[in-house]
């Protein structure tokens, strides 16, 4: 028989075979009685599975949590911990609650196929076991976790692309009608930089102003509806939120997720400086006036007085050979669209 069932194999070789699934299902079967399901090991070995045993409750959750099998068929009826008790734990915790689990059981009450059930199973098949019955309920169930798995690499892969692009994304729990708490439950490492830079905030708060936004527009955005997107300016940075889908639903609301886009008009400042000859806050005050900000607004966003701001003005309208604010802001914005096409002023 195969290797699987030697208990004196060393825990970290089997973590070892755990871990190489290039090739191989990793099947784990529980039962107080192991030679009775000789026929099924060697049917599943035989098969190109991995296979492993345990002969107690307490060894099945010890091994589930070391090797994170694929699958476990699991005995009902066994002495100490039952099966029923050992599905639960498995599934009451995050490492091991996605594994299917298949009950072997001689139980045909009604009530103790629902147990299994409600315990967790996705599945059962009775005693005596038939290998090829159980391999093909396997099948079905084994194709089903794979394709959870790829999907969450596809998603993990894909959330850290957004932050290699210089996107970040989270996710908020809210409901179309304005419900649940808002919490924020998943965040992307550069989002949690942001958040914090920009609101202050962390996990699973969500600002106060993003709550805003989504309760004002959820009920667009479950129509398919295409809601605008909220901006927040902080100097010459920007950050922008576009609300890019809405993802499985739960008890207490819907999951949207959120795509964020931090840009930053320091190049464009720089810019401006170098291509007029102006001084960095000179540069400063002419950038604020090309996004349209009159002279008490760009006092108070640089700190000065309104005074300040217009004689840096003064001195900007003498290097750009221009009389008027108009005239400076039309000027700047040409040299800025020739050296920063996706400027938005």
């Amino acid at each position: 028989m195969n290797s699987g069932l030697d208990s004196t194999r060393s825990p970290g070789h089997d973590l070892h075979r755990a871990l190489d699934r290039a090739n191989s299902d990793i099947v784990l079967i529980v039962d107080d009685v192991p030679d009775n399901l000789a026929v099924l090991h060697d049917a599943l070995d035989e098969s190109g599975f991995t296979v492993l045993v345990a002969t107690s409750g307490e060894a099945a959750l010890h091994r589930a949590r070391q090797a994170l099998p694929d699958i476990v068929l699991l005995d009902a009826m066994m002495p100490g911990m039952d099966g029923f008790e050992v599905a639960r734990k498995l599934k009451a915790v995050p490492e091991t609650a996605h594994i299917p689990i298949i009950f072997m059981t001689g139980l045909t009450e009604t009530e103790h196929l629902v147990a299994a059930l409600e315990a967790g199973a996705v599945d059962y098949v009775n005693k005596p076991i038939k290998p090829k019955e159980v391999m093909a309920r396997m099948g079905v169930h084994l194709r089903g976790a794979r394709r959870a798995r790829q999907e969450a690499r596809q998603a993990g892969q894909a959330r850290n692309a957004l932050d290699a692009f210089g996107y970040a994304s989270i996710t908020v729990r809210m409901s179309a009608g304005g419900g649940a708490d808002g919490r924020l439950i998943w965040q992307t490492p550069l989002a949690r930089e942001i958040l914090l830079r920009y609101f202050g905030t962390s996990a699973p708060q969500t600002p106060q102003p993003v709550l805003n936004w989504l309760r004002r527009h959820l009920p667009d955005a479950a129509r398919q509806i295409e809601p605008p997107r909220l901006t927040i300016e902080q100097g010459p940075r920007r950050l922008t939120l576009s609300l890019h889908q809405q993802i499985e639903g739960s008890d207490s609301g819907d999951d949207w997720l959120i795509v964020m886009r931090e840009i930053s008009d320091a190049a464009v400042v720089e810019a401006m400086s170098l291509s007029f000859r102006l001084t960095a806050r000179e540069a400063e005050v002419l950038y604020w006036v090309v996004k349209g900000k009159i002279n008490r607004d760009i006092a108070d966003i640089l700190g000065a007085s309104p005074a300040t701001v217009k004689k840096h003005l003064e001195r900007v309208y003498a290097k750009l050979g221009v009389e008027t604010r108009t005239a400076a802001a039309g000027m700047a914005m040409n040299r800025i669209r020739q050296l920063h096409p996706q400027f938005e002023s």
